[in-house]
C-alpha cells in the first residue's frame, strides 16, 4: 500500500504524468464519438472540449484520482502501471469531472 508521501510524489513522475495525460485525450475522444443518449453526454461534451483546449492541464486534475484509485498499490506499481490499467482508471473518473456548473 503506498503513503500518502509515496502517492504525492508519484504525482511528480514524469512518465506518469504523460500516461495520464495521453489517457485523458484518449477518453474525451471516445467521448466526442460517443452517442448523444449516453448519460450525462452534454457535460462529459464539454469537459472532452476542455480536455481538447489544455491537455496538460487536464491531465493533471486527473492525475489525483488515478492516484486516489490506486493507493492500495505499490508505489512501484503505481508508478509502472500499464496504458490500460490508467486508461481504466482514468474512464473511471470523468463523470466526476464532466458536470454541470
Amino acid at each position: 500500500m503506498a503513503t500518502y508521501d509515496e502517492l504525492l510524489s508519484a504525482s511528480g513522475n514524469t512518465a506518469l504524468i504523460n500516461k495520464v495525460r495521453v489517457a485523458v485525450v484518449v477518453a474525451a475522444t471516445d467521448i466526442m464519438l460517443e452517442a448523444e443518449t449516453v448519460a450525462n453526454h452534454v457535460n462529459r461534451l464539454a469537459w472532452a472540449k476542455t480536455v481538447f483546449g489544455d491537455p496538460a492541464a487536464a491531465g493533471l486534475k486527473m492525475m489525483w484520482p488515478v492516484l486516489a484509485q490506486n493507493k492500495s498499490a505499490t508505489l512501484a506499481v503505481i508508478t509502472g502501471a500499464d496504458d490500460a490499467t490508467v486508461q481504466t482508471a482514468v474512464n473511471s473518473a470523468v463523470n466526476v469531472f464532466a458536470q454541470g456548473a
